[in-house]
């Protein structure tokens, strides 16, 4: 048996930092929007588990999340059998689009159906939450609000919109340091009743086309990588109606009123020598 499965990108239309809580981990509140963009990921049978990945810049060894998750699938069902696994990379990587989390998410579909094995959606979860907060929602897709670490996923009615971009500036963000620049204050249970209420009605009045866009960590991540932020104002400049960070960056997405526009944009960064990639989305996923 051989097969494979898309991996799609993310973006976050709108990414709040709330505060900090008492475990030490932010209060997030987020809408997921998968992407047309993916890797895509090859499923064969074999002896063994191994991963291939022709981008240098992957590990394919027990770093990857791909290895975790068959192996938190191998823990979980009692079994071990192997697998062939290689991953087409065509998500820019770091890029704050979620390439790994999504691998982690299809690595565990796909090794089900390899392995036909079923496993109750709880239990599947629980496996994805423990390979990354961003993981249980790429087991599902489209559009969706985050809350907590990002790992409590609620589905929401998909948003219309034009033309896209996503520029990925030749810079690697670490995650850890863009929460470290938030300096967020300790979060009360009174503020979260207070803050949630507000975010879920922006999130249910979200239009990407005319909506303030929000992240949180622009801020401190313009800062510290101001190359991101003129990613952001040169798309703004080039005629995107609206742009925004995704994620803890460094990748901006950007809406355009007609391809045409979009068309005009891209041809212009071709000249940007910073840019390690500009994808072109035709769709959302």
């Amino acid at each position: 048996m051989s097969f494979s499965l898309p991996s799609f990108a993310k973006i976050n239309w709108t990414l709040r930092v709330l505060g900090k809580r008492d475990d030490g981990f932010h209060e997030l509140f987020t809408v997921f929007q998968t992407v047309s963009l993916c890797d895509v990921i090859y499923f064969a049978e074999s002896e063994k588990l191994e991963l291939t990945c022709e981008d240098a810049a992957i590990p394919t060894d027990g770093r990857n999340l791909i290895v975790q998750a068959a192996r938190a699938l191998q823990r979980v069902a009692g079994l071990n059998k192997g697998a062939f696994i290689h991953v087409e990379k065509r998500i820019p990587s770091p890029g704050g689009l979620g390439g790994g989390s999504s691998n982690a998410a299809v690595a565990l579909i796909g090794l089900m159906q390899l392995w036909d094995i079923t496993v109750g959606e709880r239990e599947l979860n629980e496996i994805a939450l423990e390979l990354g907060s961003d993981v249980p929602f790429f087991l599902q897709g489209g559009t969706a609000i985050g809350t907590g670490r990002g790992e409590v996923i609620e589905t929401i009615d998909d948003r219309e919109v034009g033309a896209m971009l996503i520029v990925t500036p030749d810079v690697n963000v670490s995650t850890r340091e863009a929460f470290a620049g938030l300096d967020a204050a300790t979060l009360t249970n009174v503020d979260l009743n207070r803050i949630l209420p507000v975010c879920r009605k922006d999130a249910d009045g979200l239009d990407p086309l005319h909506s303030v866009l929000t992240n949180d960590f622009e801020r401190s991540v313009f800062s510290a990588y101001p190359e991101i932020g003129r990613v952001k104002k040169t798309l703004i400049d080039l005629g995107a109606i609206t742009a925004a960070m995704s994620g803890s960056g460094a990748s901006v997405f950007a809406l355009f009123d007609k391809k045409e526009t979009r068309q005009a944009a891209e041809k212009a960064l071709d000249h940007e020598i910073d840019l390690a990639k500009v994808c072109r989305i035709n769709h959302l996923a």
